[in-house]
């Protein structure tokens, strides 16, 4: 069986950071992702999708992404159920998070939200689990993995929608209809 999830999306809110009663932490958020086509009328629509994500990861999140930030995170789909204060069953759908990504930097983030007066930037270190403040432009991209230990920031393509996939050239590319696969 197979199910696994991949979302590039903004933050619709600041995550809310809960803690269960024994202790462990769990952040919800809600990710608005950028639909692949455009509607009759021309405008680009997005599915708001419903995550959560447990432990140190969850901390973390809440500590540095923030309304707008965007972010690339990976998991399954997960549902289930419960009864509410009216005795309906209430079915919840929703992204388990195993590992996310902010796949912006800091600055690109603060010009976009100019409410955040803070000129250091904090970083995560998966590998190591220590923090830091820096006093520049973060130079790469905090992954942040909750099933390992590992930070791979190497090869990671960039998701950032504004980026020009062919090298900012300009060209155009010459494809058959016969060459695409669908």
């Amino acid at each position: 069986m197979i199910n696994n999830v991949v979302l590039v999306g903004r933050l619709t809110k600041d995550p809310d950071l809960r803690y269960t009663s024994s202790g462990s932490a769990v952040a919800t958020f809600t990710l608005a992702v950028n639909r692949n086509f455009t509607n009759q009328n021309g405008n680009r629509e997005a599915d708001f999708i419903n995550c959560v994500i447990w432990r140190k990861p969850a901390e973390t999140m809440a500590n540095y992404a923030r309304k707008g930030t965007l972010l690339g995170v990976t998991g399954r789909i997960q549902t289930r159920n419960y009864e509410n204060q009216q005795g309906q069953r209430v079915y919840v759908t929703e992204v388990v998070c195993e590992n996310f990504q902010l796949l912006e930097s800091r600055s690109a983030s603060e010009q976009r939200q100019t409410h955040e007066g803070s000129s250091s930037t904090p970083t995560y270190n998966a590998g190591g689990g220590s923090f830091q403040q820096q006093n520049n432009d973060f130079s790469g991209q905090n992954n942040f993995n909750q099933s390992s230990s590992q930070s791979n920031n190497n090869g990671m393509p960039d998701f950032d929608r504004d980026s020009d996939p062919f090298g900012g050239t300009g060209a155009t590319i010459d494809i058959s209809d016969d060459d695409l696969p669908f």
